[in-house]
């Protein structure tokens, strides 16, 4: 592989882990405008409309024909449908430092189980940087005031989604010889309005005029938006297009730019406070970044 050719797949994961750190900032705004699952639904049907209209307009090709969708479907089962609920009912049911903590375990996690299911042993440099970028993150979720308490269901729903992540990454490289970062795009857009449209209209009581409501917003529609074009149909295609060329360890760890980039939206944003603490956290998150990709082995 040429030195070009790795700054684009490098830039890839760079672009989309730092949209996702937007996406916090837009789910919020949804959020006031509609409950969870109507806001997932509108998100990933319209993320699968576009999916369609790119294969109708020839930019993206499907050619699942002998294949089987088994494994797809699996792909779009992990992510987005099982992470999402365990993200967020993990967050309604835990303090905010101990969720910040378990979804910034999701890269070690990853890297330790692709080493016996894919045989992709990580060097020890990237387990030690990977581990100091995770120091990052809890410095971050530390910093947050200790909101919401802590029981049993969020312990659970936190540790379903960190192994669902774990999977989804697993199975992408897994899979990504056999299907292109189109079609598996394509069919988690197409898992996630199927798993959450059913729930959108069970949470508005069948109601067609409840479920639309929302959209008359402006800015619950520019959330959507966002949400939908960027960070799942352009963010889920590059992520996927990273997870064909990169170790998991390497592409996993850069998950906590996200973290870092949510910082630094709330921060230009919403006005939250920005500390020098914060700051340092951020440089620790995007040493342990570089260090996962220069000791590569």
């Amino acid at each position: 592989m040429d030195k070009k050719q790795q700054f684009k797949i490098i830039l890839a994961a760079i672009v989309s882990h730092g949209a996702w750190g937007f996406s916090f900032l837009a789910s919020r705004k949804g959020l006031d405008g509609a409950p969870v699952f109507v806001l997932l639904s509108h998100r990933f049907g319209l993320s699968f409309l576009v999916m369609n209209l790119l294969l109708l307009a020839g930019v993206g090709k499907l050619s699942l024909r002998g294949k089987g969708l088994w494994k797809p479907l699996l792909l779009g089962l992990m992510e987005p449908v099982v992470y999402f609920f365990g993200e967020q009912y993990g967050i309604l049911h835990s303090n905010t430092s101990f969720s910040g903590v378990m979804i910034a375990m999701i890269p070690i996690v990853s890297t330790l189980a692709a080493a016996p299911v894919l045989g992709e042993k990580p060097s020890l440099g990237q387990v030690l940087f990977s581990i100091l970028s995770i120091g990052g993150v809890v410095g971050l979720g530390m910093m947050n005031k200790n909101s919401g308490s802590l029981d049993w269901i969020g312990v659970v729903a936190l540790i379903v989604a960190v192994l669902s992540a774990g999977a989804y990454t697993l199975i992408g490289r897994g899979i990504s010889r056999e299907y292109t970062p189109f079609e598996r795009t394509y069919m988690m857009m197409a898992v996630g309005v199927a798993a959450f449209t059913p729930l959108a209209f069970i949470q508005t009581k069948g109601s067609v005029t409840a479920y639309f409501r929302p959209l008359g917003q402006p800015s619950y529609l520019m959330a959507i938006l966002f949400l939908a074009l960027v960070c799942s149909v352009a963010c889920y295609f590059l992520s996927s297009y990273t997870i064909t060329h990169m170790t998991v360890a390497r592409e996993t760890v850069f998950s906590n730019l996200t973290t870092a980039v949510s910082v630094f939206a709330g921060v230009i944003f919403l006005h939250e406070p920005f500390t020098w603490f914060g700051a340092l956290c951020c440089a620790i998150i995007f040493v342990g970044i570089y260090g996962v990709q220069k000791t590569a082995p």
